[in-house]
């Protein structure tokens, strides 16, 4: 591997051949340039799908009313399910396999003007249960969330998003201060930052407080619940289970899928997940074909390398040169290609994802495109020995030539 001669002459070869080893490792390189770009978009795209569902809980379960479809036990169609808190309390207590739970209510709209001294904003007032921080994953950055004391009270409290506090608060810690929601007096308990973004834009008041406020009566939204981790029970039996229950409540039939509308996160990203695992596997057929591509061109170059130093090579077996040292010879040469042009095209799709985070290109679909270092290291090395077997066969070749046959052809 380490002989001079042996290296000096693979040189000259390639000074010889300098367009065609040019477009040969040309190949290579940009099977593997090709693989970490689709390698790296495509963790571009899993990026946003997970950022997405990440911004909230993502094994959960959402439920809200809706109208019935279909005739039951005396009903007509056009029932309107109002879910109540009863109905919440009933799921949080005989569902089993959930860890969150909350509940909601708008009073009809969830924008409201919030007011602090003369500054004014309008932002989403959402009215929630305890448990509704951990659904969001939202993170408290000073004070506390609301808690179970300020639910069986009905405390005018709320916990406001970091926009909130930035318009009605830009020089003033928001603690104890007393904002106005549609003139309704509330005590700034904390504040928040969530990872979804537009999430942030609201602020957070206890259940009851807003059912009171704003005329709600026992009436809610929706109920949110979260499945446990390593739940022995799916996702979609679950949802069985829930339905059933509200049926049961509301006598509408369990199979009308219109009279509470159900939304399965957890399987919906189950879902994306499988998608993106397809997408996946498709840019690593693409990126392999790619690589194969090279490869037969390298192994195409070599034969055609044998067939042009048939003389010489039989002149080397006619003075003593053994068969393994003429295989080694062009294996050496085809590694070298392979390796230099697999080094090249990986430097150059690494550089590009660099770049693409650098110059910050993202969208909605589109998110800190990555590689795996160690699966673009194990791709570079899968082609460089791919090389080696590729000069391999004709090398093999090149071992059987007889010299007397060598130098009668010329």
């Amino acid at each position: 591997m380490f002989d001079t001669d042996k290296w000096q002459e693979i040189f000259g070869t390639i000074r010889k051949n300098k367009l065609r080893t040019f477009l040969t490792a040309f190949s290579v390189a940009w099977g593997i340039f090709v693989l970490i770009i689709l390698l790296g978009c495509g963790k571009a795209l899993r990026n946003s799908a997970e950022d997405s569902f990440m911004r909230d809980a993502v094994n959960s379960i959402y439920i809200e009313g809706g109208q019935t479809s279909i005739a039951y036990n005396g009903f007509k169609v056009g029932k309107r399910i109002q879910l109540t808190t009863e109905d919440y309390e009933q799921i949080k207590s005989k569902i089993g396999n959930l860890e969150y739970h909350s509940a909601m209510y708008s009073g009809g709209t969830d924008s409201r003007v919030l007011s602090f001294k003369n500054l004014h904003g309008v932002f989403t007032v959402r009215s929630c249960m305890p448990d509704h921080r951990p659904l969001e994953n939202a993170a408290i950055v000073e004070g506390r969330f609301i808690n179970n004391i300020d639910i069986s009270e009905c405390r005018k409290v709320c916990v406001i998003g970091i926009p909130v506090k930035k318009v009605l608060f830009p020089k003033d810690n928001p603690l104890n201060q007393f904002i106005a929601v549609d003139g309704i007096p509330f005590k700034v308990i904390g504040y928040f930052n969530d990872p979804g973004q537009p999430d942030n834009d609201r602020i957070y008041i206890p259940l009851t407080t807003a059912q009171r406020a704003f005329n709600g009566k026992k009436n809610i939204d929706g109920s949110w619940s979260s499945i446990i981790k390593n739940s022995p029970v799916k996702s979609d039996d679950l949802v069985k289970e829930i339905r059933a229950l509200l049926a049961a409540r509301h006598r509408f039939s369990p199979a009308d899928m219109n009279a509470v509308r159900v939304d399965n996160w957890s399987k919906e990203y189950e879902n994306i997940m499988a998608m993106f695992f397809g997408i996946e596997l498709f840019t690593w057929i693409i990126g392999v074909l790619t690589l194969i591509a090279g490869v037969v061109g390298v192994s195409n170059i070599m034969m055609i390398i044998v067939k042009e130093r048939k003389k010489e090579i039989g002149i080397r077996k006619a003075i003593g040169a053994s068969p393994a040292s003429i295989v080694m010879l062009i294996v050496q040469e085809s590694i070298f290609i392979t390796a230099c042009a697999g080094y090249i095209g990986l430097l150059f799709g690494i550089g590009v994802i660099q770049l693409l985070n650098q110059l910050k290109i993202e969208g909605d679909f589109f998110r800190r495109p990555e590689v795996n270092l160690s699966v673009a290291v194990s791709a570079t090395l899968l082609i460089i020995v791919s090389g080696a077997l590729a000069g391999l066969f004709p090398a093999l070749r090149a071992a059987k030539v007889e010299p007397i046959e060598a130098l009668k052809d010329e």
